[in-house]
């Protein structure tokens, strides 16, 4: 058995679709060291090991103490005094039973890092460092040194000599559609579509018809001639093209050098993190060097928030430039990261040890553009904003330590910011990959920790096998139980003094009763870490409504962000849109598909509504009363649809035995790839042409040629299988597995045989479609009103089980059916199938993930929630990011955007404004519509026109209600909308139009308060 094919899918898929399986199997023959397990090295351990190499060795010569416990999340007070690799090794052991977990806690000596492909270093002297990584470099093992000190951060990679990466970028191979192929020297290839080869060299072809010759003969240089079109080789004594064919990219590899790290010292090659601080960062390599020289003379690191071992420290960097490298340092740095550096800090632990544990995989795999080769980062605006302008604002007295789990936290911001902490409410709104970091952060930090202080969290799903490989918190006896709850479980363990609630509901308008004026109005912010535009938006509307901040994350594969959005000070998220993805027209799916996404798509489709929607409309037909005018009232075209269904599957169609089920599934695939395919054909036959003259199957258009079903055909039988035991389990059948046994039963199916319908209509455009919808047999329709008029006596007997698709397991055949069923069709239509794992990734809409980045993604999250609870106030405070891991650690940090304005009347607001308007004084009577119009213009000086409660016109002055006037503002929104107000509901948001500006388009709601 092959290394790939051991690899288990069920545990990696995230991660598979962002290495691929060669990359995987070199992971897993890996054996790396690393070396300190404070808080910087077990998050690096932690996100190795779920990444799935072969061995990880933790080493360790320290023991814990109290500043470990802000950022070691797998130390607590009972490790105390105790080396602190033996306490993290039984945790660490169960994070991945194929990872063998080892701990060491002797001398790095150079017979014993012979076993290791790739050592990491993270609390090693400058002595340890040069020294190892020398020995690294002359034997090509890749060294990785990182280190994190306050809120400063420092990371490096060597890898050798010669390190040969066989994909920089990650991103997959971009591919075109061939619609002609000249035989000409060079032949010229005109795509149907533009192909997006501005920086490809070389492509590969297949599934060319004609010309043969180029689907075998490896890879071809390609010259880009326009958006269109591109030469390659001489083709003049190739065979003339006919049809079709797909060209894609070849991946380009490349060899990278490396310095030693002594080299490096002396001319460094810095990564830009955040522009505005190359210079900062540049002064921090000579800082970090300065500060292990500080240690080696003094054995300590510098006083917390010492001046004079500040100055000392600057003194040392000004030494350490003096030939001149640097043309200014920057001192202000040098002093932060000395009155700090005795900081132990998660988020910052998160962000660095996210990106070394990425370059531990790109080691490992030979995947991914390795850093070149120092970074540098630092969160130092984390600081307090008048500590930061106006001098040394915190004490030595406020940072001391204090014999507490959080003196790593309190030697940075001090004891009040703590207590500060402890008291804040914050609602997280996911508790997957992202959310399992922010809570583990939340527990190190202490957030709600406090009298007074709580985190609610909320998530609707279940822990999946999937999960375990990049959500940390979820081992594999959770499998099943609620992601909330279990989260909740794990971070009471790490710091029992967190106030935390568990819930499982989707936030959207639904869980507004649970969700609503008061529950948002006590909140001190809210944390996005969902995978949901539509739940993003929702939320910046309600964070918008009630003034809150919202910190807002989000991965794909290497790939993060994150965004701040703070009130009056920078733009919120925004409206978004309905949906992030580019649906496609129904017409292609149904009778015109050219890409292999098509095909997917169709059969998910097909999936939902023969397994799943057919036997929820049976039931619901059983055993609702009101079935057939609910249905009716969707429209005649959908109606008589879904009678149909209904009327062969209780009645002429439905299945009795296992070998029905077999006969039922040979049919379908009968009418799918073949029978529909020659309709198809007899209404377009190959030769078509336009009312123009042109070619009717050209470019996007594909002619296709139906299948003839051959029951030594692996494709064609695995459809067979996985849609006679679907539809079985449909009908509550038993199932069966064996081929033997069901082509003996293919046998004695009789198969129709096929005659095209010369009335056949079929739709070539979305406009067409919807112009014929109306075109309904309503003579039909009213048989099947009166056939299912009277429901069947045995309902219990007839009930079905309505199946949903699920993607990551594999036993149910619910992705045999999908990968069967899309390949078929892909080859009616010539278009080049896909394996399993691409099929689970389109099919099951599935966002590549990988632990590296959510860690990292986390971290700076964090660091943002400090700013916030600290309550910085200036807009150069902030950061949003984006990183890019898979591109030499592309990470790009830059200040938030300012917030949307508008002006009404002259005056100018923000999307943070509202009218607020207090109904109701203890205990006077709610205002009226018209005290309510009165108010606006007295304190606002604007005069009402129009006023909207959702789609609702309440008032409007060219035809003015006295009734209505006079009454209460809740009873009019009320009596219009003929809807009772919910008791949980205490305010009410209007739109206004306004005389002194009737052209605004955007203006701030009114927030009537009146309960």
């Amino acid at each position: 058995m092959s290394a790939s094919a051991e690899i288990d899918e069920s545990l990696y898929s995230r991660q598979l679709y962002v290495l691929g399986h060669d990359a995987m199997s070199r992971m897993k023959s890996a054996n790396v060291l690393i070396s300190g397990m404070g808080g910087l090295g077990v998050e690096i351990a932690k996100n190795v090991i779920l990444a799935g190499v072969k061995s990880v060795t933790i080493q360790d010569e320290g023991v814990a103490e109290w500043e470990d416990l802000s950022a070691q999340f797998y130390l607590d007070e009972s490790s105390l005094g105790l080396n602190r690799a033996q306490c993290s090794l039984p945790k660490l052991s169960k994070l991945n039973t194929y990872v063998r977990v080892s701990d060491y806690t002797g001398p790095l000596t150079e017979d014993f890092l012979t076993q290791f492909q790739v050592i990491v270093l993270t609390n090693s002297s400058l002595d340890e460092q040069i020294k190892l990584g020398t020995f690294c470099h002359s034997n090509d093992t890749q060294f990785i040194l990182a280190d994190t000190k306050g809120l400063c951060g420092q990371l490096f990679c060597d890898f050798g000599e010669e390190f040969e990466v066989t994909d920089c970028n990650g991103e997959t191979p971009v591919y075109t559609m061939i619609s002609h192929i000249d035989k000409a020297n060079p032949g010229i290839v005109t795509c149907t579509e533009k192909h997006r080869f501005e920086d490809v060299e070389k492509v590969t072809f297949s599934d060319v018809r004609g010309m043969t010759e180029l689907n075998s003969c490896g890879p071809v240089e390609i010259k880009v001639l326009n958006p269109y079109s591109f030469s390659i080789c001489d083709t003049l004594h190739f065979s003339e093209y006919e049809k079709g064919g797909v060209a894609t990219e070849v991946k380009k590899s490349k060899t990278f050098t490396f310095k030693p790290i002594k080299e490096a010292l002396a001319n460094p090659q810095i990564m830009t993190t955040d522009f505005g601080k190359e210079n900062k960062h540049k002064t921090l390599h000579l800082a970090f060097q300065a500060l292990h020289g500080f240690v080696k003379s003094t054995g300590r690191l510098p006083k917390t928030r010492n001046k004079e071992d500040a100055e000392m420290l600057v003194s040392m960097v000004r030494e350490l430039n003096r030939d001149g490298r640097l043309e200014k340092l920057d001192e202000d740095i040098i002093q932060k990261l000395a009155l700090t550096a005795r900081g132990n800090l998660g988020p910052i632990n998160a962000f660095i040890g996210g990106l070394a544990s990425q370059e531990v995989m790109k080691a490992c795999s030979g995947k991914f553009t390795p850093l070149q080769q120092w970074l540098y980062f630092d969160a130092l605006e984390c600081l307090p904003e008048e500590d930061v302008e106006e001098g040394m604002l915190l004490t030595q007295e406020d940072c001391a330590a204090r014999k507490s789990r959080y003196d790593g936290q309190i030697t940075v911001f001090g004891k009040a910011f703590q207590e500060k902490l402890g008291v804040q409410n914050y609602f997280l709104v996911g508790a997957g990959a992202i959310g399992c970091e922010l809570l583990k952060h939340f527990a190190l930090i202490g957030l709600g920790a406090g009298e007074g202080g709580s985190i609610t969290v909320t998530d609707m799903d279940s822990i999946e096998r999937s999960n375990l490989n990049r959500q940390f918190l979820f081992r594999s006896e959770d499998i099943g139980g609620l992601k909330s709850v279990v989260a909740k479980q794990a971070v009471k363990k790490m710091n029992p003094s967190v106030n935390i609630t568990a819930h499982q509901n989707r936030v959207d308008p639904d869980s507004e009763q649970i969700y609503g004026d008061q529950f948002f109005s006590g909140l001190h912010g809210v944390v996005a870490a969902v995978d949901s535009i539509e739940a993003r938006v929702y939320l910046d509307k309600r964070c918008l409504q009630y003034q809150k901040p919202m910190l807002e994350g989000g991965t794909l594969g290497c790939k993060g962000h994150t965004m701040v959005a703070v009130p009056f000070l920078t733009d919120s998220y925004g409206p978004g849109t309905s949906s992030s993805e580019k649906a496609i027209p129904l017409c292609t799916l149904k009778n015109f598909p050219y890409r292999i996404e098509h095909t997917l798509q169709w059969a998910r489709n097909e999936f939902e509504g023969t397994f799943k929607q057919e036997a929820e409309h049976v039931n619901q037909y059983l055993i609702d009363d009101g079935f057939l005018q609910h249905t009716l009232g969707r429209g005649e075209a959908e109606a008589l649809d879904i009678l149909s269904e209904v009327s062969a599957s209780v009645g002429r169609r439905r299945p009795a035995t296992w070998e029905d089920c077999v006969g039922w599934a040979r049919c379908l695939w009968e009418t799918l790839f073949n029978n529909n395919i020659s309709q198809l054909l007899h209404c377009f036959p190959p030769d078509q042409t336009t009312t123009s003259g042109l070619p009717f199957w050209y470019g996007e258009k594909r002619c296709p040629h139906p299948l003839t079903f051959e029951p030594n055909n692996v494709t064609h039988m695995d459809y067979i299988v996985a849609a006679a035991n679907l539809y079985a389990q449909t009908y509550n059948i038993n199932g069966c597995q064996d081929l033997d046994a069901i082509k003996k039963v293919l046998q004695g199916v009789k198969v129709p045989s096929f005659t095209p319908k010369a009335d056949a209509k079929i739709h070539v455009t979305e406009e067409e479609m919807e112009k014929d919808r109306g075109n309904v047999d309503t003579v039909r329709l009213e048989e099947l009103q009166r056939e299912l008029a009277d429901r069947p006596k045995k309902v219990s007997e007839l009930l079905m089980k309505p199946i949903e698709f699920e993607k990551d397991d594999d036993t149910n055949f619910h992705m045999d059916f999908i990968v069967a069923a899309s390949n078929l069709r892909a080859e009616n239509y010539d278009i080049p199938p896909a394996d399993r794992l691409k099929s689970k990734l389109i099919a099951g809409r599935i966002i590549p993930a990988i632990a590296t980045t959510t860690a990292a993604v986390a971290g700076l999250m964090c660091l943002e929630l400090y700013k916030l609870v600290c309550g910085h106030s200036e807009m150069k405070s902030y950061r949003c990011a984006y990183i890019n891991q898979a591109v030499d650690q592309q990470c790009i940090l830059h200040m938030p955007s300012l917030p949307r304005r508008f002006k009404v009347a002259g005056k100018e607001y923000s999307e943070w404004d509202n009218f607020s308007v207090q109904g109701r004084h203890e205990e006077q009577e709610e205002m009226t519509l018209k005290e309510l119009i009165a108010y606006i213009k007295q304190n606002h000086n604007l005069e009402i026109t129009h006023l909207f409660y959702k789609n609702a016109m309440l008032f409007s002055n060219y035809c003015q209600n006295q009734e209505r006037l006079d009454k209460r503002v809740s009873e009019v929104v009320e009596s219009i909308t003929n809807t009772k107000i919910p008791h949980h509901q205490r305010f009410l948001e209007f739109f206004a139009s306004f005389a002194e500006d009737e052209d605004c388009e955007t203006v701030p709601p009114i927030r009537y308060q009146f309960r």
